[in-house]
């Protein structure tokens, strides 16, 4: 029997990161306005992703996407509005209503492999995708932003049930592999 070093696995909040909830018709003059405003067209299809000046847009539904920005950044929610320019749709800071958790390491792919029914495997998921799904029981947006990089953005109201499921999920991952 031998002992292997640690699997390396981390969780880590990304506290206070600005998060837009828009809502605007694909192709319309309304949504290539807010396209202008972000500097990159809105993802079209289930899973992509566009990077947009410091954050990023996630396709979320055929005409809702998610603009997620880094804390600290400046929420461009009037701005993002104007561009609607009295168009049907919708930009609203939902940044109270999700939390960001950022998943790291080798074995991060395992621990989310342990609560999640899609296909993790970087051919079917690689990096820059971005999917709704659940991890155990909570519903999260699952967001591959590297190699073992995964983050996480699960409802505020259910970070703190998120957290404890992935510290038990982690568990095996802090003591050496024993062969």
């Amino acid at each position: 029997r031998t002992a292997t070093p640690p699997r390396a696995v981390r969780a880590a909040e990304w506290p206070y990161a600005v998060m837009l909830s828009l809502r605007v018709a694909p192709g319309s003059a309304a949504a290539r306005r807010i396209e202008e405003r972000l500097g990159a067209a809105l993802p079209g299809h289930c899973g992509r992703t566009a990077s947009a000046g410091a954050g990023t847009v996630l396709w979320l539904g055929p005409d809702e996407w998610l603009l997620v920005t880094p804390p600290g950044e400046r929420p461009r929610t009037a701005e993002l509005h104007r561009a609607l320019d009295g168009a049907p749709g919708s930009v609203v800071d939902v940044s109270a209503h999700r939390t960001v958790v950022e998943l790291s390491g080798p074995s991060a792919r395992d621990v989310l492999e342990k609560g999640c029914a899609l296909d993790l495997h970087p051919r079917a998921f690689g990096s820059g995708r971005a999917f709704a799904t659940r991890l155990g029981p909570v519903q999260v947006v699952l967001w591959h932003t590297a190699e073992d990089i995964w983050r996480l953005l699960p409802r505020a109201s259910f970070a703190d049930y998120l957290a404890r499921w992935l510290i038990d999920a982690m568990g095996e991952y802090a003591r050496p592999e024993v062969r």
